[in-house]
């Protein structure tokens, strides 16, 4: 698959490819996958605004049929 594949790819498909190399990379977790710096700092940044109750969570499954209700509805 090209870049080119990718980008003619409607987006419904693209999101089905990143949830797919995602699982990939959760099985490969056990070798030393080094992540940026700025991974960390988000994180961090999102646990503090979490503990101050600037930002809210949802359960996955919610999150995700809410990204994808916004996707169709453009």
């Amino acid at each position: 698959m090209t870049t080119v594949d990718i980008v003619a790819m409607p987006v419904a498909e693209k999101l089905k490819l990143m949830e797919t190399l995602w699982d990939s990379l959760c099985l490969q977790s056990g070798e030393n996958m080094e992540l940026p710096l700025w991974h960390g700092e988000v994180l961090e940044q999102r646990l503090r605004r979490l503990a101050s109750g600037d930002e809210t969570v949802a359960p996955w499954n919610e999150a995700k049929e809410r990204i994808r209700a916004q996707i169709k509805s453009h």
